[in-house]
């Protein structure tokens, strides 16, 4: 059995089935874990014996994993489908998923373009009208055709300068892998061959010629999904060529790099490249397009710092950096002159963390105050003229488009505030609503607060809280805690109808803005990276503890939450801590820490966590709270649902395997623990029906370990019946 394309409902004869006791309040039979085969594997870091014994996991073509994973999803499907409410749970959210999103529009030749969904459909569809005409617009692109299961997605689409062509990315089963399709914009019909192979990518068009696109060196047969992938390389293709003869133009193994990337300006005149190590940092280049023998001029050399071209005029790029400003700036710099010592200040850095788009013939600058977002225009010699009006205290995003464009478009959405576009006209500030979702939900019922609480070594953490208005803080509040802690990204408040299930039964959701993210600059995301990351797990667990000493929840009503990342901070938790919560969710998380880097693209994370290969003290550290090696035996751990991916090639959905397996064979009492594996998934990428039934398996799962009955849940089904 090959696990990438295959499940057998069936569980193989060899695994031998014991019983263990079944938790929650409303599920009588005892549940039942295959047999896990140990063996005898051994690794040796700086000296020290490590036992691995179900290395064997890691191999995703094997019939023995794949028996296995058939075997562990049947149990997890016999548990979820008993619980009396899960399919309510289902209904529920298909009735609130179920409205019209339409993107803002863009303008590429002679069309105006914009993404829709009627409410249920798997992917958004890519509509048209011709630019100034009353047409009805008309399907462009519809990725719900591309496969029946709806598991091939769009994942992106760029347009030549006219828009006579178009370039777009498609992805099979989750997989972070793509291919290339070029059409022709006006006939549809496709233009030379399908380019395969493409990873970590967009495209990029130097006029109707060609593009330039990133991928590695295809992985070793059999190992697609998990080999490791290094030396990512810029190629550029031209049109009616073979793939076989694109034009290697940077990275590969002359110039090593794990993440390569380019774009053309939109002036056409230069290629800027992007070459980082790690996740956490990238080397700037720029080169001639007009004359191609000319040498790359290279416009910061330090690996790791961020930096990003925001906009060219000329031979004057505009550079959006942490360089000599913790909390980024926006600096010009001269082709002729790019050394540091020449750079100047267009928005110079304050106290906020600083975000930066451009669009209109503008900047705009948007600040981070306390993981809320205020906007500023400026123009391009740096002069403020306005702060944008926002309608309330959330999250803004977008004022990015052509220089050209007259009106842009931005959307603001709180965890109270459905997500609405607005069309801004950039010449006098005016905002004006353009969609505003039609959706079941009223604001006025619920509180979203901001309170601050100190971490273990005193530093103040941010939460966001939202609940009921009239919800009793009486400690048995069920409590979603989510988190995340990590690659300098920052956790704004965002509107999830999907939450709405969770909410309008009573319950809590809170997200923590823990260190090692981006919310106060580069100092905070460092404090939770290598030797400090326990700060994050400290951080989580302080966040906990304030929710459990204010009477807004119980360690028997709370569950935790994270995902990647933040399945690595529910991992960690919930092994340091197990007393602290009732349900554990970790999703595709990194949970062998000292392998990590082994697989995929896993090595680029290392500026934040560190490798065991480092040192004997960094494998110490690692060891010490890795979540596959910090489960003991005998110990009651929380009901946990782990949940990943077949198609998960960025973690690996052997991180998961392995630490399931380790946690059935250690726990004891009756608390459940459970892995689902998506099949034709990846890391996040999913169709509208996967995401609704991993949502209403989760919530179904945390409700009956809580032996919490949702009660407006039943009422609304029966009253809908």
């Amino acid at each position: 059995m090959y696990l990438r394309q295959v499940y057998s409902w069936a569980i193989a004869p060899l695994f031998a089935l014991f019983l263990v006791a079944c938790g929650g309040g409303s599920i009588e039979k005892q549940n039942t874990y295959p047999e896990t085969r140990k063996s005898d594997h051994i690794d040796v870091y700086h000296g020290q014996e490590m036992k691995d014994p179900y290395r064997w996991l890691e191999n995703d073509n094997s019939a023995e994993t794949g028996d296995w994973v058939a075997a562990q999803n049947r149990v997890t499907r016999d548990y979820l489908d008993e619980i009396p409410f899960r399919n309510k749970i289902k209904e529920r959210l298909e009735v609130l998923y179920n409205y019209e999103r339409v993107s803002a529009p863009f303008k590429e030749g002679n069309y105006e373009y914009f993404y829709k969904n009627t409410g249920l459909q798997n992917h958004s569809v890519l509509y048209r009208s011709t630019i100034g005409s009353d047409e009805t617009p008309k399907v462009f692109l519809d990725p719900n055709t591309f496969s029946e299961d709806g598991t091939v997605a769009l994942r992106g689409v760029s347009f030549t300068k006219d828009g006579s062509l178009a370039g777009y990315l498609i992805s099979e089963g989750g997989a972070d892998w793509r291919k290339i399709i070029v059409i022709d914009t006006e006939t549809k019909e496709i233009v030379g061959d399908t380019l395969v192979d493409v990873k970590f990518s967009g495209l990029s068009w130097e006029g109707n010629e060609g593009f330039f696109y990133s991928s590695y060196v295809h992985p070793e047969s059999g190992t697609l999904l998990s080999g490791k992938t290094e030396y990512h390389t810029l190629f550029y293709h031209k049109l009616g060529t073979p793939q076989s003869e694109d034009v290697q133009i940077f990275g590969g193994m002359e110039n090593p790099n794990r993440y390569v990337g380019g774009y053309v300006t939109e002036d056409q005149q230069y290629l800027v490249i992007s070459a980082a190590q790690n996740t956490s940092g990238n080397q700037i280049y720029v080169k001639s397009l007009e004359n191609r023998e000319a040498p790359l001029i290279q416009l910061q050399d330090d690996y790791f710092a961020r930096c990003s071209v925001i906009h060219s005029e000329g031979t004057t790029f505009y550079l959006y950096t942490n360089i000599g400003a913790p909390k980024s700036r926006l600096v010009s710099v001269r082709l002729g002159d790019p050394q540091k010592g020449a750079w100047k200040d267009v928005i110079p850095e304050n106290e906020n963390v600083l975000r930066v788009s451009s669009g209109g013939g503008k900047f705009f600058a948007n600040y981070l105050i306390n993981a809320n977002t205020k906007v500023y225009q400026y123009g391009y010699d740096g002069t403020l003229e306005r702060e944008i009006e926002l309608p309330g205290i959330g999250s803004a995003f977008g004022f990015g488009g052509k220089r050209e464009e007259e009106e842009l478009y931005f959307s603001f959405t709180s965890f109270i505030y459905p997500s609405t576009i607005f069309k801004y006209t950039v010449s006098s500030g005016e905002t004006e609503v353009y969609r505003k979702p039609d959706i079941d939900f009223d604001p006025s019922r619920y509180v979203s607060r901001q309170v601050f609480f100190p971490s273990k070594d005193g530093t103040e953490i941010p939460m966001f809280i939202v609940h009921k208005k009239e919800l009793v803080l009486d400690g048995k509040n069920p409590t979603m805690l989510y988190a995340y802690g990590g690659f300098n990204i920052s956790l704004t408040p965002r509107f999830n109808v999907l939450n709405q299930v969770w909410l309008e039964n009573g319950g809590i959701y809170a997200q923590p803005n823990l260190r090692g993210g981006g919310e106060y600059g580069k100092a905070w995301h460092k404090a939770g990276t290598k030797m400090n990351k326990q700060n994050v797990f400290d951080d989580f667990i302080a966040a906990a503890e304030h929710l459990i000493d204010n009477n807004y929840t119980s360690s028997d009503y709370l569950a935790i939450s994270g995902g990647s990342n933040g399945g690595l901070l529910v991992g960690a938790t919930m092994t340091q801590r197990p007393d602290l919560m009732k349900v554990a969710l970790p999703a595709v998380g990194v949970l062998d820490m000292l392998r990590y880097h082994q697989f995929t693209a896993g090595a680029g994370w290392a500026e934040d966590y560190g490798t065991a290969d480092d040192s004997p003290e960094m494998f110490e550290y690692l060891r010490k709270y890795s979540p596959l090696h910090a489960l003991r035996d005998g110990t009651k751990y929380p009901a946990t649902l782990v949940t990943t991916a077949d198609h998960d090639d960025r973690v690996v959905p052997a991180h998961s395997f392995k630490f399931a397996a380790r946690l059935q064979e250690a726990n004891v009492g009756d608390n459940p623990t459970l892995i689902r594996v998506q099949t034709r998934a990846g890391h996040g990428s999913v169709s509208t029906e996967q995401r609704l039934e991993v949502t209403a398996d989760r919530f179904a799962f945390a409700w009956e370990n809580m032996n919490f009955v949702p009660k407006e849940l039943i009422q609304f089904h029966d009253s809908a019946n």
